[in-house]
């Protein structure tokens, strides 16, 4: 493994994505006011330094549960709706009072995975982010759980911390949780578990290394957090690994100490915009198509035309995500399509000369562009090509 320097790696980090999980912010029976003081302390220090930081921070839902005295998390969403909207409110005056401590100005900023599907709430998102960092004010992100259903669920907040870094094209992301890092094994139960201090490819023994390490306090376990690190490496941003327990854990990781784990950004990485089409629009619909069109695609870089599409599944609109997939269903690319899925069943299998005259108009002449394309590296969804061509 070759040897990393994480001061000469983190020299030029301007702006950053720090993501608290609900392991460190949560105390036994309420926030851990004690935790969150010395972070804010460690996170004023650095904008001080002039660091652009943005905060993902979980702890709405534990903060309703002491507040409306609910010992046991429920598992009915609306429970947890309401009990996220009792919280938000304590955990955001609670980081309130943490920063004003140190003169630093804090916002709330709430988001669903539907804020970051539509383009312009997209941008809209990332504008009112920037205006803020230009304020010299931290936003502190968190997932609206008051409104959001199955259907607009980031997953969790490491899914969104990743997605965050590549909306405010960040440089790097820290993800705080309450174990030093990602082991070889469950360091509860074996005392031969290592620490692994650096991670240059996500893999399949990476992802059984997350699997063996122990879980924690809300929706995300190491597995998810290995998941979101893949993402940020995707979008060609680091990300480490850390314990938000340790005092001064920030100030030791900028320092270039080795601490927790480093997961190094891929070399070849999507830009912003496919990174968006890959992992932040959920898919409304599929494509079935032929070998024709697979080869065409993956082989050759083309884009989609609607003389190699066999089926169409589901219901969409121009501009929504679809996926693309083989008659085995394996999927081949995600993308976003030109035309509604009504449109489509009518002009599958024809020319792209004959969509006019079958549709009355004609948007493009591809169904999926290839600029609006991102390949899978397998069946599974899990691995993305970072070109088109391979």
């Amino acid at each position: 493994m070759k040897k990393i320097s994480r001061k000469d790696l983190l020299k030029d980090v301007k702006r950053l994505v720090i993501k608290i999980g609900s392991g460190v912010l949560t105390g036994k029976e309420d926030l851990n006011k004690d935790i969150i003081n010395s972070l804010a302390s460690d996170i004023s220090y650095l904008m001080k330094k002039k660091l652009e930081i943005i905060l993902v921070s979980s702890g709405a839902i534990a903060a309703g549960q002491k507040k409306l005295g609910i010992t046991q998390r429920p598992s009915y969403v609306s429970s947890l709706q309401a009990l996220a909207a009792a919280g938000q409110s304590v955990l955001i005056k609670t980081y309130e009072q943490a920063f004003a401590h140190y003169g630093q100005t804090v916002a709330q900023v709430l988001l669903t995975r539907d804020d970051l599907m539509h383009r312009r709430r997209y941008l809209n998102a990332r504008n009112t982010i920037f205006k803020l960092l230009s304020w010299n004010v931290l936003p502190v992100i968190n997932e609206n759980d008051t409104v959001v259903v199955e259907e607009i669920k980031f997953g969790d907040n490491d899914n969104l911390s990743a997605l965050v870094s590549n909306l405010i094209e960040a440089q790097l992301v820290i993800n705080l949780t309450n174990i030093d890092g990602l082991f070889t094994k469950d360091p509860r139960s074996d005392k031969n578990a290592t620490l692994i201090t650096l991670v240059e490819k996500i893999d399949k023994k990476i992802m059984r290394c997350a699997g063996a390490t122990p879980g924690f306090l809300g929706t995300g376990g190491m597995e998810s957090k290995i998941k979101a690190a893949r993402k940020a490496a995707l979008a060609g941003i680091p990300t480490i690994i850390a314990n938000g327990l340790r005092p001064g854990i920030l100030k030791d990781i900028f320092a270039g100490k080795e601490v927790g784990t480093l997961f190094l950004p891929q070399n070849e990485h999507l830009d912003c915009r496919k990174h968006w089409i890959a992992f932040a629009k959920s898919p409304k619909g599929e494509l079935v198509i032929d070998k024709g069109a697979i080869e065409a695609i993956t082989r050759h870089g083309k884009s989609l035309l609607p003389v190699g599409i066999l089926q169409v599944n589901g219901n969409f609109s121009v501009g929504d995500a679809v996926l693309l997939i083989d008659e085995d269903k394996k999927k081949i690319a995600i993308g976003m399509t030109n035309y509604r899925s009504g449109d489509v069943k009518k002009i599958m299998g024809l020319n792209s000369t004959e969509i006019e005259s079958e549709l009355g108009f004609k948007h493009d002449d591809n169904v999926v562009h290839r600029d609006n394309l991102v390949l899978y590296a397998d069946e599974n969804g899990e691995d993305i090509k970072c070109h088109l061509v391979i």
